[in-house]
């Protein structure tokens, strides 16, 4: 079992003790940071039996602390896994894991060094429906890959205000990106391998706040097939996954992470129908199973630490991620076709 310290209780922070709490035989969370320590930080904390700490250095000095979850904003991530590897502990971070290929290449290094385990929050690689698109890609059940795509929406930005860090161009830039758009991208290089190039447009449409709410991005894939993605952050919440095959395609629909749904319907919801269509014959429609895939990321996370393996995300498929982020981003502004680096 993983003692696990979790930096960040805001809403996600809360969904990721709660996968856990009680339930777990993998990880479970042992103490809290937060620098506010409000009354309901400090009664949820109770709740779950753990000890509530406002300085994050606190956690890394806290011998029964095996590891460290990041629920905090992006840009503190580095430092912090650098902290935490320094001081032995593992880490477990949420997406993005950085905005900057430096950065998790910095990152990385430092948990070589310590010898700690490196986990990184893309949980949907885990749904037996992406289970089932890879093994149906690798059989070359579905021919040779001519395109992969993915739509992400949600209205959350709508409710956003202005000093939230989620409303930040520098914390959140291209607006849907960050908070969903990775994961599909994610997606993408799991199934598909390295991307090659981008070509991003985003901009505001209809929030308040000064963000976009509106981006749309196409990709080149080094093994030549195409993508897109497509995220919006002020229309109703949803969630498409399509590879397009030379043999049929298939299609995952599901949700999206809705700040104020229930911690249940975010954690277990997020894939629903899933569709093949062949090229002859009628199409197979049916429904994903529901399975937490908050907390099987967790789990996965707290048997690499426990027995010592390799984490199911490559550390330099971590790096090309952030690479991928930080080159869509550069797109946006440049208007321009950019080369990954």
């Amino acid at each position: 079992m993983v003692n696990a310290a979790i930096a960040g209780l805001g809403w996600w922070g809360k969904t990721l003790v709660e996968s856990v709490s009680g339930v777990s035989d993998d990880l479970r969370f042992v103490v809290g940071v937060d620098p506010f320590a409000s009354d309901e930080t400090k009664a949820f904390t109770d709740e779950h039996g753990m000890e509530l700490y406002t300085e994050f250095e606190a956690a890394l000095a806290d011998p029964k602390v095996d590891a460290v979850v990041l629920a905090t904003p992006h840009s503190m991530h580095t430092d912090q896994v650098v902290a935490a590897a320094e001081a032995g502990k593992h880490v477990f971070c949420e997406k993005p894991f950085a905005l900057h290929k430096a950065d998790a290449e910095r990152s990385v290094a430092a948990t070589q060094k310590a010898g700690v385990t490196l986990g990184l929050d893309y949980n949907r690689r885990l749904h037996p429906e992406m289970t089932k698109l890879r093994e149906r890609i690798d059989s070359g059940d579905l021919g040779t890959i001519l395109h992969i795509e993915a739509n992400m929406t949600f209205p959350n930005a709508l409710f956003l205000k202005g000093d939230a860090w989620r409303a930040s161009r520098e914390e959140a830039p291209c607006g849907g990106l960050t908070p969903m758009g990775i994961h599909a991208i994610d997606g993408m290089i799991d199934l598909c391998g390295e991307i090659d190039e981008v070509y991003c447009q985003s901009f505001r449409r209809a929030v308040e706040i000064d963000a976009d709410d509106t981006t749309s991005v196409l990709f080149r894939m080094k093994e030549g097939m195409s993508g897109y993605l497509g995220t919006m952050t002020a229309t109703g919440g949803g969630f498409s996954f399509q590879v397009f095959g030379s043999k049929g395609y298939v299609r995952l629909e599901g949700m999206t992470h809705i700040a104020g749904a229930p911690s249940e319907e975010r954690r277990k919801k997020c894939f629903g129908t899933c569709i093949f269509k062949p090229i002859k014959g009628p199409a197979e429609v049916w429904q994903a199973d529901e399975v937490d895939i908050v907390r099987e990321v967790l789990e996965e996370f707290g048997k690499a630490v426990t027995n010592g393996t390799p984490y199911f995300i490559p550390l330099e498929e971590m790096i090309h991620g952030v690479a991928v982020t930080e080159t869509i981003v550069k797109s946006a502004a440049s208007h321009q076709v950019e080369k990954i680096v």
